[in-house]
Formats: C-alpha cells, structure tokens, sequence
C-alpha cells in the first residue's frame, strides 16, 4: 500500500516531457527556425531566424487552438524585441505596440477594429510615457483626423481634420489653454494655407479671417469689431 503510495505522488509531479524541432526552413543547411512544443504535442512558440544570423528575430505565440495569440519582432537586429503584435481568441489583430527609435520606449500603438483594419494610432512623441499624439482612421484605412497634446498638460489643444485622399482640410488650436479651438487655419488642395480665423473674444465664433492669395501672401483682413457674427470692416494689404 505504501509502495503504491508513493509511485502515485511521483506521478503527480514528474513533469511532463516538452521537445525543441529545430528547422531548416529554406534548406540552406543552417537552423532557422526552433518550434518549442508541450507535453501534449501543441506548439507554443516558434522562434525564426530570418536573416540568418544566428540571433533569434521574431517569436510566434501560440494559445488554445493553435491559433497565434503574439508575435514578436526584432527588427533592428540588435536582439531585443520592438514590435509586438497582439491578436484576438479568433486570431484577429487587435492591436500593434512597438518602439520606434529602439530604445526598449514603447511610444507607438496602432488599435485594430473587428474588421482587422486600422482605426487609431497612439503616439508618444516625446517619449515620456504618455501619448500625446492621436491618428484616427476611417473604414477604408484612410487617415481622417489627428489630435494632439502640444504642452503636454493631458489636454488636447490641437485638431486636424483630413479630406479623401488624406488631405489636411483645416486645423484647429486652442491657444488659451480652456479646451476649446479659438484658431482655426484652413488648406487648399496643394497644402498652401488660403485662410486663417480667430476667435479673439473666446465666445467660440470667429471675429477675426486672414485671406492669403496663391503666393501665401496676406491679402485681406475682415473684421466682427462688435461680435454680432458680421464683417464690419475689411483691410486690404
């Protein structure tokens, strides 16, 4: 009784046995390629040497289904991981994180939506670990909208608004600090500023338009002296 007792612990904690294929992917005679398997037979990772040079440069994660959870890359070769993607239960990508100056600063997200295509990037421009920077996109992947956070209070204080064909439109500022735009600069086709609107009194209407001419020169300026929403004087320049 006592023999059978112990055979049975020892075959709650022997661990199970877990293996390494190595892998000559594209027959060159060099291992490029190391599929980490479990007890069970599942693969859980697989690491790739894609430019042959002996240093491990993107890990595939692999959860319930064999379906790839994460993958890691290096893609500066310097052996440290700087790109990561993260996929759904379904296997859909959900979402990208990686550091774009390969300094281990994680400043760059890119969010995906169900469709798998991309909806929002977040930046961290100056890398002191908050974004500051926001990219939104539309269905089409096509860029629609940038917000930023210029003094780095946690507030937003610049819009950009973009056309089809991710042309600027028109950017908006907050120059006061209260939150809300109270210049707006507006864009042609060719990216040349051709207007420019002021709210001088802070009651979010425009007082104040610049009108530049095609050499982006000031042409004209127009006047609301008494805030009723009118231009009561213009001045030629």
């Amino acid at each position: 009784m006592a023999g059978f007792v112990v055979f049975y612990f020892l075959m709650l904690v022997s661990p199970g046995w877990a293996e390494v294929n190595e892998i000559d992917s594209n027959f060159d005679g060099k291992i490029d390629q190391w599929q980490h398997v479990s007890a069970n037979g599942e693969v859980e990772k697989i690491e790739h040497d894609a430019n042959a040079d002996g240093k491990v440069d993107q890990i595939d994660f692999y959860g319930a289904g064999k379906k790839v959870v994460r993958v890691e890359f290096d893609r500066n070769g310097d052996g440290k991981m700087d790109h990561f993607q993260i996929y759904s239960d379904t296997g859909a990508l959900t979402r990208v994180e990686k550091s774009s100056q390969f300094n281990d600063v994680i400043d760059w997200k890119e969010l995906y939506g169900s469709n798998e295509k991309l909806a929002k990037v977040e930046i961290d421009q100056n890398q002191n670990g908050k974004t500051d920077t926001w990219q939104f996109y539309n269905d089409e992947e096509k860029l629609i909208r940038v917000e930023r956070d210029a003094d780095d209070n946690g507030k937003v204080d610049q819009w950009s608004v973009f056309l089809s064909g991710e042309i600027l439109e028109h950017s908006a500022f907050d120059t006061t600090g209260d939150g809300k735009p109270d210049q707006w600069q507006y864009f042609d086709a060719a990216k040349k500023l051709v207007r420019v609107e002021y709210d001088t009194n802070q009651d979010g209407r425009a007082d104040r338009w610049e009108h530049f001419n095609a050499s982006g020169k000031l042409a004209r300026v127009e006047l609301d002296r008494n805030f009723d929403g009118k231009v009561d004087m213009t001045q030629k320049k």
